[in-house]
């Protein structure tokens, strides 16, 4: 069974690493690990864009599921290109999986990019615009897809100190996917 592994990993400086590292947990579990950076793509040419993105989708329509790092990146919720693959898996009817290694609310990750207030019973932020305060981790539409389509989000009790290296949530998930897919342990 093979696991598209999805996430703003590939922007780290260790990316290749943290995708092996990724990939053997999946093994140790009996999947597969699809990464994104093990695609060939020539960074030099002119379409390198387009071909990241073919081979993305490619990777996704031959996977079994995905397992997605929704960990904020670059702001109070998760990657844009995450949520994209998160939600072409869903509409494909992927078992679809999620962790985030910060369990705050998503409005009090709000509060960390901007000022967050009450106005007229709902939180506004700085330009008047209603922050999402369900008390959910992320925005409603993506924790309701993973009870649907998977499993409940994957969150630690508290942020671990290195939310871009500790696999201990992506691990939990994997032991998900092997149960739903019935790979061996």
């Amino acid at each position: 069974m093979k696991i598209y592994l999805a996430g703003p990993d590939v922007f780290l400086p260790d990316a290749i690493e943290i995708g092996r590292r990724k990939a053997a947990i999946c093994d140790r579990h009996g999947l597969i690990g699809l990464y994104p950076l093990d695609n060939s793509i020539d960074l030099a040419s002119s379409d390198a864009s387009r071909q990241i993105f073919h081979g993305n989708e490619a990777m996704m329509d031959d996977a079994d599921a995905i397992i997605a790092n929704l960990t904020p990146f670059r702001g109070p919720g998760a990657d844009a290109g995450t949520v994209y693959e998160f939600g072409y898996m869903a509409g494909s009817g992927k078992l679809c999986l999620g962790y985030c290694n910060d369990p705050a609310a998503y409005a009090d990750r709000a509060r960390r990019f901007t000022t967050v207030s009450e106005q007229d019973g709902r939180l506004v932020d700085a330009e008047g615009l209603t922050v999402e305060d369900f008390g959910l981790p992320d925005n409603l539409m993506m924790i309701h897809a993973l009870d649907l389509h998977g499993a409940p989000l994957v969150l630690p009790r508290e942020r671990p100190v290195d939310v871009w290296h500790n696999l201990a949530a992506f691990e939990m998930c994997v032991r998900l996917a092997a149960e739903r897919l019935g790979a061996e342990s």
